[in-house]
Formats: C-alpha cells, structure tokens, sequence
C-alpha cells in the first residue's frame, strides 16, 4: 500500500511531497495518499500515539520546521482582541472606570501596559477562571485598552498565501473527528460502569487537545481555519457517521447515539421527521407541553421511577406539572438535541465529560474569531438545558460551576451577543424554563396558615441543590443578560414569561417556616436558613435589581404597571393557596416573602422614578390588609426572638433574625418590608393599623390603666421588650424615609452615618456594610455623587497609628462634629443594626461627644431628627400620628409610667414621646386646629373629641373604667370608700390603665358613669375591620366575628376574677407630660411660667429626657394658643402632686430593682475604673519592652553599692531575702539565639530587595561573612588553640540573654514548672523545652540565670582609684591571672550555674559553637563562652543605637542581666587556666626574646598580637582573673589593649597609603621620634610602624596598586586622627560598658563629636582630660615598656610570617572594626512591583512556581511556604531558612498575602502587614486586590522588634508550626 511507503519515508520529504501535490490543480493523486496515510496514522484503534501528533505536525508544516510554520502563521495574526484564557486562581485584573460589563477582566500584561491611573481597578484571584477582555468595545471602553490592541492591528497585515495553511484545512478536519471518536468511545454511564474512569481517557487526550490548543494560539489566520473546520456541517455529517465500509466508525456513532439518549435526550430523526427543533415552530401548548419535564407521554405521569420524579409527592408533582405546561412555549426547550457540527459533538462530551479544564480552554481560546464566537453562543444556549440536567447530577458541582461560568460570562456579558442570542435561539425562555424546571425537583408541600389544606409548594431548603448553591451559574447567567437593557425590555414585554418567572418566585415564598417551640429545646438546630436566605437574594432579589435598573424613566411606566398587576395576581393565588383568611397563624414565621418584596420595589421605582400614581397601582382595601400581615408578623416576631420568646428554636433563629437586618440583605429583604407597611398604613383605615400593630406585639393586655393585668399571651417580663418593640416599630414606621422621598444621594449619607456612628469604620468594611442597592457604589452613576465625596463629607481620617504594645491599628473613618450635632440617627441606627450592642455602642459614642463639646454632661436620650419632607403619594402615613387609638395609647403610657407601673422603662417613655413629637411635626394638612374647647358632654363613647394630636393634647380626661383583678389594690381602696362615705380626692393616688371593657359595673358611681372611658383595642379592630369589608357602618357594631384571638378562655386554676373599676383620671396629655418632667427632675415646680415664655426649641436638640419634654412643650405652645393657656393653667396652679404611695408591693420592688440595678452598675463602673488604673500602673513598672523613657523598674544590675546582702524578692512564694549557696535565687530570662549581629554591613544604606533579575544581594560583605573569613584564614596558618582566642563567634548564632527583672527562687520556679507541665490547656509555648511565662509579667521566659550570693556591686574600697605605677600593676594582674580556678564546692548554687550552662549552649546550633578543628575540645568552649558576653555586649551597644552618645541606663540596661551572666560565665571559664607560656598577657606587657626557637617545632605558630581582636582579649582577661576584680586590674587591662589596639590602627592605615605617602609620613615620624613624649605622639608611632612593616616583604606591595584606587584623597593629619579614633572607638564602648556592668559607673550622655574624649575619661585612658576640640587619641596611651620596643616585637611577628609558608595571613593586618546598625532589606513602595516579580517566579531549589511564595526580608531569599517540594528531613524551607539565616528567627513576606510571619524557633506568629492601602488599611491574602503602598512607620516597628528580639513579647498569638512551614 501507498501509505505504507509513506509510512516508512521520513515525515519531512513526505510532507513536502505531499503538499507540492496538492498545490496542483489537479490534486486527486494527492488527496487520495493523504487521506490513506492519515487513515493509517490518526487509526482511532491504535489508542493515543505520540507517533500520531508528530505526523500531524510535520504534515500541517508542509515539509517546513514545525516551529518556523507557527512563526509564519503567527505573522498573519490579525487579532484586535487579547482573549487570553485563564483558569482559577490567575491573578488579574478589573477597572471599574472602563468596564462596560461589571463582569470585565484584563490580564496583568495588558492592565499594565494601558494607562488606568487614577481608575477604580483592583487586582483579583480569578474563582472560576476567566478571559482577557482587552480589545473588545463591547465589555470595555477604548480608552483602556493596553498599547498593544489600541492599534487596530486587523488593518495592515497581508492577506494569507492560500498555500501556507492548505494542509491544515485537509488534516485538521480527521484529527478532530479522532479526539471526538476517543471521547464517544471511552464514556461510559454512571451507572453502568462501576470503575467509571473518565479522567483516565482525558489524560491520553491530553497532548491532543493540548496542541489544539497551541494552534489556537498561533492567531487569527489559524482561528479561521479551526472555526470552518469546526462550524462546518457537511465535512461532520462525512465524517462523523463514517462511511458504509468502516465497521469502527458505524458502531462509534451508535455509541453516541446511545450516549444521547441516556441523557433524557431524544435526536431530532426519532422524533419522526418534522418534528421541533431546538428551537422551530411553537408546537400547540397542549401537545408536546409534557415532553418538556422528560417524559414523553401523558400517561408517565404516574410512572414514578422516571428520574425525573423522584419526590414521591404524586401530588405535588402532577400540580407543578399542569402549572408548567399551560404557559410554556417551546416543549422541545429541555429534551431535544441535533447535532450538526463538530463544535456543538465537541460541546456534547465536554458537558458529558463534567468540563475538562482543558477541553474548556480550548473552546475558550477560540473565542476571538467572531464567526466561532456567534455560533458557539448559540451552540452553547442549545445546549443549555442539557448542561443544567449533568450540574445536578454531577459529584464535583463545585469544579463544574465554575468552569460553566468561565464560559457563560465570556458569552453573556456582550450585550451585542446576548441580543442577538435572545432573539434567534429564545434565551430567555430558555432560562427560564430551565431555572423552573431546576427548582422543580425539591418542592415540598408549605405549611404555612393551614397546615393540612395548604396547597402552595415551596422549595426545600434542606435539599442538596440548595444547601451547595448548585443554582448559582445558571441564576448568575440569568442575572448577567438581564443587566443588558434590550435582553431586559425583551423580558419585561414577554407577558407569559413574567407569569412563568412569578411562578418561580412563588416558590421561594414562605420557605425555611419556623414554628416556634413552646415545650422543650429543638433537639436539632437546621441551618437550613444560610441556604434559604442566600437563595431569596441571588435567586429572586438580584434578577429584581437587574430588573428594576431598567424602569428608571417615564417610558418605562408600562413594565412597572404589568409587573405590580402580575405580582398582585399571583399575590392573591398564593394567599388561596395557603388558605388565608385575615389571621395570620400563631407561631408561625418565614422571613422570605419574595412576591411581597418584588410588589414593594416596583411600586416604590414607579413612584420615585416613572411618576406614577400610587393609588393607581394598589389593590383594593381588603387585600391591602391581607398583604399587610405577613411582613407585620415578621417586625413583631423581630422583636419576640429578642425578647428570648424563641429561645427554644435554637440560636439559628437569632440567625434568622440577624442575618435579615444585614447590610447584604437588608435593602432586599427588610427595607421592602417597611416600606410595605408603610403603604398599607398610609392607605387604611390609622385605628384599625394602629391596634393590628399592638396586637401583633402582643402587649394590647398591658394597655390598661389599672395597675395589675393578666396577660394571656406574654410572661411579665418579655412584656416590656415587646412593647419598646412596638412603640420603636411605629416610630421607624412613621420616621423611616428610604423609599418615600429621599433622593439617592441622602439615602447614601444616613447610611453611611448611621454605620460610623456605631463604630468608626475601615473604607473597605464600610464599603461593605453599605447596601449596594439604591445606590451601587461601584463606578459614578450620573448625577450622584460617589462614595469617596460623601465619606469626606461626613467623615474624618484617622491614620494608621501604632501602640507601644505593638497591636497595629488600621486607617479609620469617624463622623465630623457636625455630624454627631445635627445627622446623627438613632431610628436608623437601630434599623442597621445588626447586634444590640451597636445600638449602646453608638448611644456611648454620642454621649461621649456631647462630654467632650461640652454640650450635655450627663446621659443623654437619642436625639430627634427632623425628617426630610414626604413624597405626596404618602402623605396618609402622617394619619397614623393623628389616630384616637394611638392617643388613648400615649395617654395610658404616660399615666403608667407616671404611677410607676410595673414594666415600664426609660426607653418606652423615650419612644412614646418621640411619637408625640413627630405627630406635633407633622400636622394633617386638612384639619384646622379648633382653637376653642369642645363640649364634653357630646362625646360619651370616645376618649377624644377629634384626631388631631395639638389639640387632643390639652384634653382633660376625668374617669375611666377598667377592668382589675379582684385582688387588685383599686378594688380595696374603693371598698373602703364605700364604707367610709366619703367622696373621691381631685387626683387619684393610685396606679390605673385601659383595657378590655365590660358592661358589667358595680358600684354607685351612677353620675360619673356617663364620662368613663372606656376602650379596648381588639374590639376597636374588628370594627374597623368590618367597616372595611362591609364598607357600611350601621352593622358593624354587633358584628364581632368569632373567629379572633380576643376571645380568651381561662384556664383551670385561673387567676383571680376581674372586675370593673372606675379610675378618675383628672389629667390630659400636656399635665402628665409636666408631672413627668417634676418626677424626672425631683423637683415640685420645674417648669414655672417665665419658662415657657423664653423658651427656643432649637437650644433643645441634645439632652436626656427632660430636654425632650421641654422641647415637645414648646413645640405645643408654639403651635396652638390654646395648648399655650393650658400649659400656663397647669404650670400655674404648681400644686405638688401627692406622690404616688408605694401600696403594691410590685410596683415597690419593680422601682427598687431598677434602683439597686443601677447602683450595681455605678459600683462595677468604680471598681472597673480602680481595676483600670491599678492595671495601668501595673503594666507601666512591669512591662515596658518599648519605652526607654522611665527608669522605675528595679535595676538589678547597677544598684546603688550598699554594704548589706542584695535582697532579692521571689515573685512565687512572694518572700524576700538574700541568693544562698544552698536556696539560689534567680533572674527569669529568655535565651535565643541572634544572628542580627551577624548581618550588619559596613554602608548605613540598607540592601534593596531586588525586584529584576538584574537585581542581586551579595551576602559576602556582612559581619557575619567577614568574621567567618577571617577564622577559617587564621585557622590554616597558625595554631588553633590560639586561634580560637584570637577572635569572637557568635555573630550568625550568638546567644542573646534578656531579662523582664523579676526574680524567683530556683525551687520555686521548679514546682512552677511542674504545675504548668500538669496543666493540659497549653498556651502558645511548650513546657517540655523549659518555656515560660514569668509568673507575675506574664513575660515569655525560657531559663533562670542564678544570682551570685553576696554584694550586687563591689564595695567603694574595690573602686578607690589607686596611686600605684603601671607597671606593678601590671605585675599584679599577671599574678591574678597565675591563680588558678577552684572547683567551686558542690551546691545548688554550683549545679543551677552547670544547667544554665548547658541551657546557653542548646539556645543555639551546634554549628555556631564548633569553630576549632576538634569539636568539643575545652579551647572551643572557652571560646563559646566569652562570645557569649561578646555578643550580649555588642547588642547592648546595639540597642543603645551603635554609641554610648545617649547615656544612662538605656532600656537594655534597665533590666539588663548582664551582671549575673558574666559571674556565670566567668566561673566556668575559670575552670580552663591559659598555659602561662602562651599567655597573651605576657606577649602584650613583657619583651620577649625567646622568638628563634619558635618554628623549630613542627607545628604552627601563635596568632601574632597585631591579628588578635582586642575585645575579645580584654573579655577573656576579665571573666578569667578572679572575680571580684578591682578596678584599678580592670583599668590596667584596659591600658594594655587600648595600645595594642592603637598599633592595630596605625598598621591597618598605613596600609591604605600610597607608597608615596607612606615615605612622606614615615620621615615624618623618624624627625619626632626624639622628642619628649613621642610616645604619645601619633606621628612618631605611625612612622615607626611603617618603617617596621615595610621589612615584612608582602605586607605593602600586595594592595599597592588596589590602595591607589581606593584613595585618590590625599590624607592629612585631621583625617588620619579622624580615622585613628574611629578604628578604637568600637573597643572603647565596648570596655566602657563592661566597666558599667561590673562597677556601675554611669554613663554620662554626650555629643556625637565628644564620644571619644568621654571614653577615654571614664576609662581614665587619658591622663588629664583636655578640651574636647584638641583631644588626640594618642594621648590616652599608657606603656610599661618603651613603646617603640614593643611595637618593634609585635610588628616583627608579622615580619617573621613573610619568610613562612603562612605569609597570605598578612592581609589579617587589614581590618576595620566599624559596622553599621543592623537593618532589613529595603522595600519598594509600591507592593505590586514586589508581587508582579514574585508571584509568578520559580523557586531555585525546586524549580516549581511555589503555591505560597515567601521572602526573607533580612537577606532577600526566595523560598516556597508549606512546600512539601523543597522539605529536607521533614522540614519545610521557610523554617530550614529561619535556622540558616536566622539563627531559628526568621521574617517572612508571604508575596500572596501581603502580610509578614514571624518564626521564632519552634513557634510562628502573624505579624501582620507593612503594606496598606490608600485608606491605611491591611489586605491579607489580597482579597479587594486595591493598590498597596509600604508603610514606613510598620515597617520601622518590625526591624524595631527584630533588633531589641522582642518579637516574643510584643506579638501574643503564637502557634507551633511543626516544622511545616
């Protein structure tokens, strides 16, 4: 055969031989090879075959290199648009300020390189993945288009030569019929396969779709070429059934077949030919409706095992069926599919197969080709239902979601599209069908009203589809074509499809039904309500906003008019569905009333924006009230849940409550609500509202004037909250104006205000407590104005600040001044919040404002707030105010809180009047107030003669009849009235209320009886509700209807009888109100006459309740002269009122409660004040790790020297007394180990990180580098015992010892740590490795550092300065040093120094403590030892900011424990005695001559003196002479070194000369040698050690030329001093300290300039002190011998050296001293410059991306966090770093959190971020992706902490990190 030749021929000639034939015109010879050859090669039996792709290849190159084809290709790209496809977790981009769709993203490449300064963009992690949308006008502006697809690049690139792509028209075509074979072959049914394994048949894909996918990426010239493959129907139908010869090909297209049809999908031919397409004529409703749900016949409808109908409600189902199928249009919506292309086979598996990401992006890159992007729209919406039926029933919904909408979004967003789609496939329809047809599978039957014939069905909110938000794609997608005006007008015009979406709404409504448990506690609490509530907002109320964007204008008006009539409709079918009548049922709640919510938001747009009518659009009355009860019943059970009456539900319901107030739900759900309300209060009948409200709360029954009721609903003491509920509710009812005539910008401020005025508040979490909907808050809408200018209006900025207690503050918004005086809100307040405790905390704040202006002082009430005018439509809600009802109900409240009745309180009083205020605010326009009286007699039956609240005020009312327990005391007082005869007093003494009348009287009261009142509010209501029903009054009052909860039966055992009383009043509202104000002020006559005449309303805003009633009285006055005459009657006659006698004991023990409450409270207040301030104090003695100000902690170290024993005090057993030998005391420290030392550098500037790759740190020049390098040279030329005391370790690991300064008794803190082993709720640290915390600090503590017994500080007769010549004390020291170490006596002393000891050396890494070339040997302990007390001194020096220029005992040395630490030391290192042959003291003092015999031996020379590191030799001379050292030893050492360190300066400096300069000054020196004190003489020393040196042959010639370089200065003699003093400096601090440690000199402060001169004085270096200006630091010398000789002896060591093998070591001569302070790497301000370089880099070790990315901030390292890639023996590389470069402390920036860990040893801590954004405010894990920029303050606070190593104290979450990190 042909092919097999072809087979065998190499793939280039064969393809260019192949490709030269088709180019013919004739091409059938060629056609025919290629068709056998691909047979051959692309054989679908063959499995996945590498071989395959590679022919492919060659074969689409035509003969050329694959990747010089895909150069060609690519040079013909004329794509406009980006379309780079991302998948989760990508990290792009979105500008609100270009988006046209709030659904556009751009990629990071083409953000950056369009211009969006000053934008509203953030950067995000993609959820479901994404694509690049730059370049396309249609979901962006062209402004924002990056450099790159600005340029209309289409225009100029050529056309493409037909034969470039003529072999990948002819091989594509079976190459995508292979991979469609390959998917037909390997699925298989769910339930068919047990070893279902689709994710092994994608994997042998994977290379396959994988190079499709890089074809997709060659440009628009190859797009083309894919989207004719692809779209092409005849090519398909060619190949895809295969022709008649090929068996494989036949049985592949049955598998397919079968594959359609086990998906309840039916192929268009089995239909029967004609039948529907997917989208062809409407078939008749009734014919095919049922084909719609699956089932193909009416008869399988009662064939349950269809997988359809698997809710074994028969009934139910069959209703939701017949409700369907009469409006659906398109039958053929859910079942139907034809394929015709290869695009819409390929969309079939990629469903079947659960989206494959790779498949998905595939079809996703194709997306820019404009021809590929309509059809596989279209393809997609034909598929639609089909997608929705595998979500369902797929495991992994989550993944499958989201890569649903990676698609969706990228089709839907482009309203171009969505239109186009929307008219030509029924989108619409389509969606909506499916949505229904969804929701359909978890109906349950409601239970609301009447349980057993309820016949509405609601969905299950315990139902897997909507507890897993399996619904989300399909409703985001609906949501995102709504937002398109055209696709919305479509929906809105479409009558059928608004009834079938009503019909989907009304199956939200009334789901999740609470029933209020009365027994015992739910067993278990459902949280089923997270579901109910996320599917009412995303399901009903954000396709509601979508909707209502669209009905903005006038023209719009008839879409408001048929969504209020469809809403009604369907209102009304719902409440027969339920079977309500009038009474909502008892203990019943639902929060989600989605039809009531869609009817409130189009009502209140059609009045606000489209001028509508109002009364055009509301219903009858009697519906009105049907429509009124259910959000009632919601406010009312608001307040029952508050009051504890659900306590039994559980704490979901309290849930519930919370999560319907919440900012995200609020303007969906709650403002709806009210506003309905409002609506039905402003159009029925006020009395009748008025009484519904009370009798929902249920405190009608505690509306009575006598003093004692029975309530037959509520507990006495959920009576109160209830009625506060009540009489708040009508407040927000009556004051709440969101929807009636507030303009969206005012609606903005309150809410805004209403927020900080609770708290101050971040930008970001202000953003999102605000609701999003009037107003969104993203991007300008037109003509309002933004979120950032209202914030600056209302609020100030508080900047980020910092406490010293290291808790980082973020930036903060709090309300202007003005804000609190005249915005602030507690009706709006108390509406937003979502905690009860915000409502105080805001109360608190404003309190505390009023303090601070000096406006009120005491504890003021919520101010009253002017209400902005209302809407016209709304003017009858002001009726509600101006109701008898509600006046008989003020009336009776203010009698009873008068009288003291029992459940009463501040706040009822408070809400009570603010109601009369409002009424007097808002007067009814159409009465005129009746100046003159009425005439009593005419009105018997009702309390008030009219409606109006101004002149109903001044009415008197005289009697009233109540309804009183037999037991009452009303009742024995009128018994004794009765037997004494006597008339009644004017004002009645006693405690009196309203309530339920009765006929019945007793009593001889006969003249009186034609005035009692008589009221009761149930009655009240059926009356009006039957004037309302029967719109005729003369029957309505016999008509009671009995069905109504007033008619209340007794229980058994039932209280006693009532009876009824008549109370004579004798008061109107205005007298109470002045009565009121005497008893709240204490005084008789608080108001007199001249009050009222000089009264101004306006000094009355702020106050507690007497400035309220002053101010209601005022208003009154003003308003109504005859309220004026009756008020100065009143205030006239001043007769002090009997006070009301205590006779029920209730009524006592209820005052005396609320008494003994608040005393309570003022007691805590004191104590908690007391306990505040002790604290206070407490923390400043104790714990002041970060301010060095105060000195008022104990000073263990430097103490005054007293004679006596130091007194230490055990903060355990509390005792105080001496340390002992055998009862040690000890100082609590903690020991780490440091490396901060170790990375100082010599340049003050910090390292920058780098943030290129041009960019690099070099590690080499620190401290820590530099010393290591100097060891290891020393160590290969000279002897390592004398190496190894030639300089300090410790640099990268040296032990750090702090201390908190308390101290404790060794035993003591041994039984302490076995009570903190036994306790098993461990805090953050672990007993077991000796952690800590110090028992009265609370300091994290690790060991106990002994104290030595005996003197703190040594005696006045150690310090006495001594006369004695230099060179017998030298003498002397040498003797001390002869002494040899006692073996101290074995005690618990001696042991406790041996365990601290060893507890230093675990501190660190045994690396950090082997130096020598045999580890363990006694030379490197002493080693380890001293470079303990070095490293202690150093960080002190450190911590004191690198000079002793600040004086004093710094905080350091507050505490500082350097004392105790150095006896310890010392006493080990006394244990080692230095032979006395290699002593350096001798080498330093004495001439020796023995220097001949020196190299006979085979070994290796002593380090030469001018190598050693003097500080390390004056701490190895003090810790080994014994202690206690008197000074004048100490000052001789100090002497000795100070002139070897001054001969190390000369010989480093001379080194740096020029030849030329050192002969100049070596002359120089030779002429002053002669002269007296040439000693002392820098010239003179400097010249000799130059004219020494220069025998040495090496020593100048090395760096000569190098030298040249570096100094092109010439050097005079101020610079030599200059550099002379700063090379000693370093070892006089460091000595100056030491001497401060041991003797307890002070420190005084100076200049920077004068540091030197006051060293050398405290050191007493310097014989006579001379003006600071002149000193010469020469003059501090002191030699014992002559110094020439001596310098002659140390200098010809090195000489010796240059004849050795060892003379490299010459360049040890070249040292500097100096370092600058320890810093952290320097970042760039901006943090997306360090996250754009980071986030996407390789790791080194691994070469991997890291998921988390981590940087080191002290050394730049780039590591993976958590990454099990990088582990080492069980340890992550962010910890491995920390050891290695941190000596186990390690400071990481995680690149994808912008926030900073802490790793200390075994523990990690968050520290928070150094990165905030515009508004000071942290980002953690980036989530709103705004820019951030450093803040230099947080960062100067971490490197802080990082230097003093309080990272320990200051950070208190610490958590271990086994090693993961």
């Amino acid at each position: 055969m042909m092919a097999a030749s072809l087979l065998r021929r190499d793939k280039k000639s064969t393809a260019a031989h192949l490709k030269a034939d088709l180019k013919r015109t004739d091409n059938s010879s060629g056609l025919r090879q290629l068709q056998e050859l691909l047979d051959s090669v692309l054989n679908p039996e063959r499995g996945s075959d590498p071989e395959a792709l590679e022919w492919c290849k060659w074969l689409l190159a035509g003969g050329d290199g694959f990747d010089e084809f895909c150069r060609t290709v690519r040079s013909y790209d004329n794509a406009t648009l980006c379309g780079l496809v991302w998948t989760a977790n990508f990290v792009a981009y979105r500008c609100r300020t270009c988006g046209i769709s709030p659904c556009m993203s751009l990629c990071a490449e083409c953000f950056n390189n369009g211009d969006h300064t000053g934008h509203d963009f953030n950067m995000f992690r993609s959820q479901a993945g994404g694509a690049c949308d730059c370049g396309d006008g249609n979901v962006m502006r062209e402004s924002g288009f990056c450099s790159r697809h600005r340029l209309k690049t289409g225009e100029n690139v050529p056309s493409v030569p037909r034969d470039l792509l003529l072999m990948s028209e002819m091989v594509l075509p079976r190459f995508i019929i292979t991979i469609i074979q390959y998917l037909r072959d390997g699925y298989t049914e769910p339930e068919s396969a047990a070893d279902r394994d689709l994710q092994k048949v994608l994997q042998q894909l994977e290379p396959h779709i994988s190079f499709l996918e890089e074809l997709t990426k060659m440009g628009g010239a190859m797009r083309t070429v894919l989207t004719k493959i692809l779209t092409n129907q005849q090519t398909f139908k060619e190949l895809s059934m295969g022709q008649e010869e090929n068996v494989y090909a036949k049985r592949n297209y049955e598998k397919y077949l079968s594959a359609l049809k086990s998906s309840g999908l039916v192929s268009v031919e089995e239909k029967g030919a004609g039948g529907a397409g997917a989208g062809a004529t409407d078939t008749p409703a009734g014919a095919g409706a049922l084909s719609l749900l699956g089932a193909t016949a009416a008869a399988s409808l009662e064939d349950s095992s269809k997988e359809e109908d698997q809710d074994g409600l028969q009934g139910v189902g069959q209703r939701k069926r017949v409700k369907l199928s009469s409006s659906t249009k398109d039958p053929s919506i859910m079942d139907t599919l034809k394929h015709k292309c290869f695009l819409e086979e390929l969309l079939f598996w990629t469903i079947k197969y659960e989206f494959p990401q790779k498949m998905v992006t595939f079809l996703l890159n194709m997306l820019p080709d404009q021809d590929y992007k309509i059809t596989f729209t279209k393809t997609f919406v034909q598929h639609y239902a089909f997608i929705m039926k595998t979500l369902m029933k797929s495991h992994e919904s989550d993944t499958m979601s989201n890569r649903i909408v990676h698609i969706s979004v990228q089709l839907f967003s482009n309203e171009e599209l969505a239109r186009h789609v929307t008219e030509e496939c029924q989108l619409l329809d389509i969606m909506v069908t499916v949505l229904l047809y969804m929701m359909e599978s978890c109906l349950i039957k409601s239970e609301l009203q009447d349980e057993e014939n309820n016949r509405h069905v609601v969905v299950n909110c315990g139902e897997a589809l909507l507890k897993n938000n399996t619904y989300w794609p399909l409703v985001s997608d609906f949501i995102n074509i709504l937002s398109h005006q055209s696709v919305a007008k479509r929906f809105l015009e479409d009558h059928s499809l608004l009834l079938l979406w009503m019909s989907f709404v009304s199956f939200f409504q009334g789901m999740n039904l609470n029933k209020r448990e009365l027994n015992e506690h739910v067993e278990f609490e459902s949280q089923t309500y997270y579901a109910a509530f996320a599917a009412e907002l995303e399901a009903c109320a954000q396709p509601m906003w979508g909707l209502l964007t669209h009905c903005k204008v006038k023209e719009t008006q008839e879409y408001t008019k048929t969504v209020v009539r469809y809403c009604l409709e369907t209102l009304q079918m719902w409440f027969d569905a339920i079977g309500f009548v009038d009474e909502p049922a008892l203990n019943q709640l639902t929060f989600h009333l989605p039809l009531h919510r869609y009817y409130a938001m189009f009502l209140s747009k059609g009045v606000k924006c489209q001028g509508l009518d109002l009364d055009s659009l509301l219903p009858d009355q009697e519906m009105l009230m049907k429509i009124m009860v259910h959000p009632l019943q919601i406010q009312a059970s608001l307040s029952e849940i508050h009051s504890n009456m659900w306590v039994r539900n559980g704490l979901q319901i309290k849930g519930q409550a919370m999560t319907y107030v919440q900012s995200h739900f609020c303007n969906s759900m709650i403002d709806p609500d009210i506003y309905l309300l409002q609506v039905c209060a402003s159009r029925l009948d006020p009395d009748y509202f008025i009484s519904s409200v009370f009798e929902r709360f249920k405190v009608v029954d505690l509306l009575t004037m006598a003093s004692q009721h029975q309530n037959a609903v509520l507990d006495s003491e959920q009576e109160r909250p209830m009625l506060e509920g009540a009489l708040t509710f009508l407040v927000i009812l009556s004051s709440l104006r969101i929807h009636l005539g507030m303009s969206d910008d005012e609606i903005l401020r309150a809410e805004m205000v209403s927020q900080l005025c609770m708290n101050d508040r971040t930008h970001s979490s202000l953003l999102d407590l605000i609701p999003e909907n009037p107003n969104p808050k993203s991007g300008v809408v037109p003509g309002s104005c933004s979120f950032e200018e209202m914030l600056s209006a209302v609020a100030d900025f508080k900047a980020p600040v910092f406490e010293p207690g290291g808790s980082m503050q973020q930036g903060m918004y709090t309300p202007k001044a003005e804000v609190w005086e005249k915005e602030f809100d507690p009706i709006m307040v108390i509406l937003r919040t979502v905690y009860r405790r915000d409502v105080q905390s805001a109360m608190d704040r404003y309190a505390a404002f009023l303090k601070q202006s000096g406006v009120h002082t005491g504890n003021p009430w919520p101010p009253y707030k002017e209400r902005t005018p209302l809407h016209p439509c709304y003017k009858g809600l002001v009726r509600l105010l101006h109701c008898k009802t509600l006046h008989i109900v003020i009336f009776t409240l203010l009698y009873k809180i008068w009288m003291d009745h029992q459940n009463m309180s501040e706040h009822v009083l408070c809400m009570v009047l603010y109601l009369i205020e409002l009424g007097l605010d808002n007067q009814v326009q159409d009465d005129k107030v009746e100046e003159e009286p009425c005439i009593e007699e005419h009105c018997h039956d009702s309390w008030f003669p009219g409606t109006s609240l101004l002149s109903n005020l001044h009415h008197v009312i005289n009697f009233v009849r109540v309804r009183v327990p037999e037991t009452a005391p009303e009742v024995e007082r009128k018994r004794e009235r009765e037997r004494e005869r006597e008339t009644p007093p004017s004002t009645s003494s006693e405690s009196a209320t309203f309530g339920q009348s009765s006929r019945r009287l007793t009593g001889n009261w006969r003249e009186n009886l034609r005035e009692a009142q008589v009221f009761s509010l149930v009655a009240e209501r059926r009356r009006k509700f039957q004037e309302i029903i029967n719109r005729s009054n003369h029957e309505a009052s016999q008509a009671v209807r009995p069905k109504s909860s007033s008619s209340r039966w007794l229980p058994p055992g039932s209280p006693p009888q009532l009876v009824t009383e008549i109370l004579e009043i004798r008061e109107s509202m205005l007298s109470l109100l002045v009565k009121l104000h005497q008893k709240l002020s204490a005084k008789q006559n608080s108001l007199s006459l001249s009050w009222l005449a000089e009264v101004d309303p306006a000094h009355h805003a702020h106050g507690d309740g007497l400035t309220a009633i002053e101010r209601i009285l005022a208003k009154a006055s003003a308003r109504s002269r005859h309220s004026k005459r009756c008020l100065q009657e009143i205030c006239g006659k001043v007769c002090p009122p009997i006070p009301p006698k205590k006779n029920s004991p209730g009524d006592k023990k209820s005052m005396d409660k609320e008494e003994r409450r608040q005393r309570a409270r003022e007691r805590q207040q004191k104590l908690l004040a007391e306990f505040a301030s002790r604290q206070k104090s407490f923390m400043e003695t104790a714990m002041d790790v970060e301010s060095p100000e105060t000195d008022a902690v104990m000073d263990v170290g430097s103490a005054e020297p007293l004679d006596s024993e130091v007194l230490y005090d055990c903060v355990i057993c509390g005792q105080s007394g001496p340390s002992t030998e055998d009862r040690p005391t000890g100082l609590v420290v903690l020991l780490q180990a440091s490396s901060v030392l170790g990375h100082r550098c010599r340049s003050d500037t910090p390292k920058r990180l780098p943030t290129t790759d041009e960019e690099h740190i070099y590690p080499e020049d620190t401290c820590g580098a530099t010393n290591d390098v100097r060891l290891s040279l020393m160590q290969r030329y000279f002897k390592d015992s004398s190496c190894l005391q030639s300089v300090s370790v410790g640099w990268d690991g040296g032990v750090y010892v702090q201390t908190c300064g308390h101290t404790l008794h060794i035993d003591c803190h041994k039984s302490y740590m076995e009570s903190l082993r036994n306790d098993q709720v461990l805090q953050g640290f672990s007993v077991d490795k000796g952690e800590f915390t110090c028992p009265l600090c609370r300091q994290f503590a690790n060991s106990v550092l002994p104290c030595r017994p005996g003197r703190g500080i040594e005696t006045p007769a150690w310090h006495a300065p001594s006369n004695k010549s230099m060179s017998t004390l030298v003498k002397e020291v040498e003797d001390l040093q002869e002494q040899l170490g006692i073996f101290p006596a074995e005690s618990n002393l001696s042991k406790e120094m041996e365990s601290v000891i060893k507890d230093i050396k675990n501190t660190t890494q045994k690396k950090y403590m082997d130096y020598g070339k045999n580890p363990g040997s006694p030379d490197n302990d002493f080693l380890f030892m001293y470079s303990v007390a070095r490293t202690n001194l150093e960080l002190e020096l450190v911590h004191r900011g690198g000079n002793l220029c600040s004086g004093g005992a710094s905080a350091a040395a507050k505490r500082s424990c350097l004392n105790q630490l150095f006896h310890v030391l010392a006493m080990h290192m006394r244990l080692y005695s230095i032979d006395s042959a290699y002593n350096p003291w001798t080498r330093l003092t004495q001439s020796t001559h023995s220097r001949e015999t020196e190299f006979c031996d085979d070994e290796r020379p002593e380090v030469p003196m001018l190598f050693r590191d003097v500080p390390s030799l004056l701490i190895i001379f003090i810790l080994t002479m014994p202690q206690p050292l008197r000074k004048e030893h100490f000052t001789c050492v100090v002497k000795v070194l100070y002139s070897l360190q001054y001969t190390q300066a000369l010989a480093a400096l001379s080194i740096r000369f020029s030849r030329e300069e050192r002969l100049a000054w070596s002359n120089t020196g030779a002429a002053k040698k002669n002269m007296p004190n040439s000693d002392k003489s820098w010239e003179s020393l400097l010249g000799h050690v130059i004219s020494e040196l220069t025998k040495a042959k090496d020593v100048y010639d090395t760096n000569s030329e190098e030298a040249l370089m570096l100094s092109s200065s010439v050097w005079s003699p101020q610079s030599i001093e200059f550099t002379l003093q700063q090379f000693c400096l370093p070892f006089l601090r460091l000595s100056c300290l030491l001497q401060h440690h041991l003797y307890g000199d002070s420190l005084p402060g100076c200049q920077v300039e004068e540091e030197f001169s006051l060293l050398t004085g405290c050191l007493s270096l310097a014989g006579s002190v001379q003006s600071s200006g002149s000193m010469s630091s020469a003059a501090g010398l002191e030699w014992n011998l002559n110094a020439f000789d001596l310098i002659n002896q140390w200098c010809s060591e090195v000489i010796d050296l240059s004849s050795s093998p060892s003379q490299q070591s010459v360049s040890l001569l070249v040292q500097d001293p100096q370092w600058a302070a320890p810093r952290l790497l320097h970042l760039p301000d901006n943090y997306n410059t360090i996250f754009q370089y980071y986030h996407r880099k390789s790791c080194t070790s691994c070469g991997k991306t890291p998921k988390d990315p981590a940087l080191c901030l002290v050394c730049g390292a780039f590591v993976c966090l958590k990454g099990h890639c990088c582990k080492q023996q069980g340890v992550c590389e962010c910890v491995l770093h920390s050891q290695h470069c941190g000596a186990a402390t390690g400071i990481f920036l995680l690149v994808n959190a912008s926030v900073i860990i802490i790793i200390r040893g075994h523990r990690f801590c968050l520290w928070g971020s150094v990165y905030l954004d515009a508004h000071g405010e942290e980002d953690r894990d980036l989530r709103r992706g705004k820019p951030l920029y450093l803040c230099e303050e947080r960062y100067r606070v971490l490197e802080q902490q990082w230097v003093s190593h309080t990272f320990d104290h200051i950070n208190k979450r610490w958590g271990p990190h086994y090693n993961g990190l």
